[in-house]
């Protein structure tokens, strides 16, 4: 054990050596040697708790890694990142387990680093906007936090995601039309590296809001995905809260209407803090699950921030644009209370999809567009949807040009399960045409291609991470370390099929 924990503290003067059994199980001496950097209470090889951090919210199935450890510091994490990296052991962050692609399966076994119990706000520089928070810390805790400072942060993802793991992620969420997404939002991170090494990616301590020195390195590791290191810390950027608030809905007609309309708010410099679509069926589906009343047709919640006369006059315009397109009506609210249910019912969209169909599985797609092209693709997709036989609902930050579609599927039903994948497949392809992205926040098969294979993506908690410079857990080939002459350092090549 001992000669463990020195190895992992001089990382790149011993052999690569496996301390895995050959059944993939961690060896005895390997698990107390976790066991001695972040202390026994918190090292767990139990069945239960292995198998509820290999899965999230999503249709993969359940697996599980071979140890789950939660560090209390970032030096235990530095340590048990230097002792898997010389040990060839995969590394999987593991946040809140928000998302809904598969990202914190365990493909090939190892330790998850469960991040939870790191939960500090290390500090508040209300005067510079800013705060520095650990791993722990959640999206909504912070903003509790934050209640009598006049400073919120805005980014959303619907999920009580933790801070960290949007960072990791590049989460996005409803208010990213207005205030962007958490890739505008971070502006220092800290991170512990594969080998163990600690990396302040603007400069330990920094927060500035704008630099043109050096590489950008946090916008490397904004969306890495858990691949390059583990988040530790993240610095982001705080905004005003704003002086008065009005969220409103509206039905329409058609998805026509309803996609026109957004793009016709947009087009018309109306600031909006949030416009979110929701089809027919998934208004059903939130009048069922969050106790709403709305009218079942394609519909638009919206949101405005501002002075009251700014409110006014924003409602206003809205107003008078939604009845250009037909709307069957236009109701807002003031009270806290409203808006909360409201926006409530919007985040938990996808428990309502599933709601559906009690004991199935969620399957989620995502398109972002040029806003020139949504109502377009929009409108097709709604066809094929209604035309594919399937169970599923639409919603999306359209203000964005971004949407999804929740298939609600029986994972036991291999005839569903291929329409599925097949109505997947379809949308990624439209998505692909000139002008499209077919990868915004999730995607159908928890996949995304790049020249010479395909890797998993992740939601809103870290994924898996690479012992090396690729990532050696989470993609379908394995890769190995080959000796490089003159180097202490391995060269990172796909294990021969």
């Amino acid at each position: 054990m001992a000669s463990l924990l020195r190895a992992a503290a001089t990382w790149g003067l011993f052999p690569w050596r496996g301390y895995c059994s050959r059944q993939g199980r961690l060896s005895e001496d390997f698990v107390e040697t976790l066991k001695a950097i972040v202390g026994n209470p918190h090292v767990s090889t139990a069945a239960a708790v292995l198998q509820q951090h290999g899965h999230d919210e999503s249709m993969h199935r359940c697996q599980p890694p071979d140890a789950v450890v939660w560090p209390q510091n970032v030096e235990q994490v530095s340590q048990l990142a230097a002792l898997c990296y010389r040990q060839r052991v995969p590394i999987i962050p593991f946040g809140t387990g928000t998302g809904v692609e598969g990202g914190v399966c365990a493909v090939q076994g190892g330790v998850c680093i469960n991040l939870t119990h790191m939960d500090q706000i290390r500090a508040l520089n209300a005067q510079d906007f800013s705060v520095v928070v650990e791993p722990g810390v959640t999206h909504r805790a912070l903003n509790t936090y934050l209640r009598d400072s006049g400073l919120w942060f805005p980014v959303d993802p619907g999920a009580d995601a933790s801070l960290c793991g949007m960072a990791a992620t590049g989460a996005s969420g409803t208010n990213a039309v207005r205030y962007g997404t958490v890739r505008d939002n971070v502006l220092n991170l800290e991170v512990v590296l594969p080998g163990g090494q600690l990396l302040h990616t603007a400069g330990q301590g920094r927060h500035f809001r704008k630099s043109a020195a050096g590489y950008n390195l946090t916008g490397l590791f904004v969306g890495s995905e858990g691949t390059l290191g583990l988040i530790t810390a993240a610095t982001l950027r705080l905004h005003p809260l704003p002086e008065g608030t009005v969220a409103a809905t509206c039905a329409f007609p058609s998805v026509q209407a309803a996609v026109d309309t957004t793009v016709q708010i947009l087009q018309a410099a109306v600031p909006v803090a949030r416009i979110e679509f929701l089809d027919d069926v998934m208004i059903d589906a939130c009048n069922r699950h969050s106790n709403l009343n709305c009218t079942v047709a394609p519909t638009l919640f919206l949101e405005f921030h501002g002075s009251e006369q700014a409110l006014a006059e924003q409602l206003q315009r809205a107003e008078e644009i939604t009845q250009c397109n037909g709307a069957l009506h236009f109701s807002w609210a003031k009270e806290a209370e409203e808006r909360k249910q409201l926006w409530a019912a919007r985040h938990n969209a996808w428990y309502a999809a599933l709601a559906l169909r009690p004991g199935c599985k969620g399957y989620s797609t995502d398109v972002c567009v040029p806003i020139s092209r949504l109502p377009e693709i929009l409108v097709q997709t709604k066809k094929d949807l209604q035309a594919s036989g399937l169970t599923g609902a639409m919603a999306g930050h359209v203000g964005d040009g971004n949407f999804h579609c929740i298939l609600v599927v029986d994972m036991e039903d291999a005839e569903e399960l291929r329409r599925a994948k097949a109505f997947g497949y379809q949308l990624g392809r439209r998505s692909q045409a000139p002008g499209a992205n077919g990868r915004e926040e999730h995607l159908a098969d928890g996949l995304f291609s790049f020249p010479g294979g395909h890797w998993r993506s992740t939601g809103h908690a870290p994924g898996n991470m690479a012992l090396g410079w690729a990532s050696g857990s989470c993609c379908r080939r394995r890769w190995v370390p080959q000796a490089r002459p003159g180097s202490s350092r391995p060269r990172w090549i796909p294990e021969a099929s």
